[in-house]
């Protein structure tokens, strides 16, 4: 009696995750299978795939120059926003979790950047704020300093595309913020009794108490940054020089603007290897450096 009213439950949860299980084969798998086909063949949307086996590969890393630089460009867009992006959150979160008057109308306030951050109208806005005769430059000029070529200059370039993401820290702040609300008490009273100042208290009890969360957000962003595109599309192109010509923007060219979808597809398999690697590096440095108060792992 109990194995058929547990088998028509079980049935019936099936049921209730059908949607879920037909939209990721749907949009999720078959996709993912599909690409990975397309890579090796020559498919231009219109005809039908020519199998070529590994051809895209050999000439992406053997001819295709514009590989290498959306690639190098790409990892110093990851290596200088996000270490930027991670402390800006941190720093607001720790401010955020101070006992103040209306603090949680500052709290709202510092996450709406991250509901818009991404968007094509941000973008726009982006590139008129640093624009040669936007607002940043005449701040500038009107503080008595000369004008900065935000997005014409390639040394400048990809730096302000940078701070694009770093405004976006509002989803890593909320998870510190959180994160700061776990930490117990007694153990900064304890500091405190000891003689221990703020500096070493968040060096020595806040930092170690969340690193669980930091390693999580760094692991978030870092994905993300490597799939960056709108803001390289929108407000520079890539250019000046190519300086922020960035692998997504990259993959998108081949794929809609020369509609090479083989090769797109082969650029998108490296790119998910790329991130793979990263994740693998990033997961084995983080066991060893991770607190967790049940002495888990990820």
């Amino acid at each position: 009696m109990n194995k058929v009213k547990y088998t028509k439950r079980g049935n019936m949860g099936y049921l209730y995750i059908f949607p879920w299980i037909l939209g990721f084969l749907i949009f999720q798998l078959y996709p993912l299978g599909a690409s990975l086909y397309y890579s090796f063949t020559e498919y231009n949307i219109t005809g039908t795939p020519t199998f070529i086996g590994f051809k895209n590969y050999v000439t992406m890393f053997s001819s295709d120059s514009l590989f290498y630089t959306s690639l190098g460009n790409t990892l110093k867009y990851v290596f200088l926003s996000l270490p930027m992006k991670i402390i800006t959150a941190l720093i607001v979160a720790v401010i955020l979790n101070q006992k103040l008057k209306g603090i949680n109308f500052y709290r709202t306030v510092y996450y709406i950047p991250s509901i818009f951050g991404g968007s094509v109208a941000i973008s726009i806005l982006w590139r008129f704020l640093f624009m040669d005769g936007g607002l940043v430059n005449r701040m500038l000029n009107g503080l008595g300093m000369t004008s900065v070529p935000w997005l014409s200059s390639p040394n400048y370039s990809l730096f302000t595309l940078s701070l694009l993401s770093v405004w976006q820290f509002g989803s890593s702040m909320v998870l510190f913020l959180a994160a700061l609300k776990q930490v117990p008490e007694d153990l900064y009273e304890a500091a405190l009794i000891d003689g221990a100042g703020a500096v070493r208290m968040f060096f020595k009890i806040t930092l170690p108490m969340i690193t669980a969360v930091l390693f999580f957000n760094i692991l978030m962003q870092l994905v993300n940054a490597f799939q960056d595109f709108t803001g390289a599309f929108v407000i520079t192109n890539g250019g000046p020089l190519n300086s922020t010509y960035l692998y997504a923007l990259k993959l998108y060219d081949e794929a809609f603007k020369y509609f090479k979808m083989g090769y797109a597809s082969a650029l998108s398999w490296v790119l998910f290897v790329i991130i793979l690697i990263f994740t693998a590096i990033f997961f084995r440095f983080s066991e060893a450096a991770t607190y967790y108060e049940d002495g888990g792992n990820f």
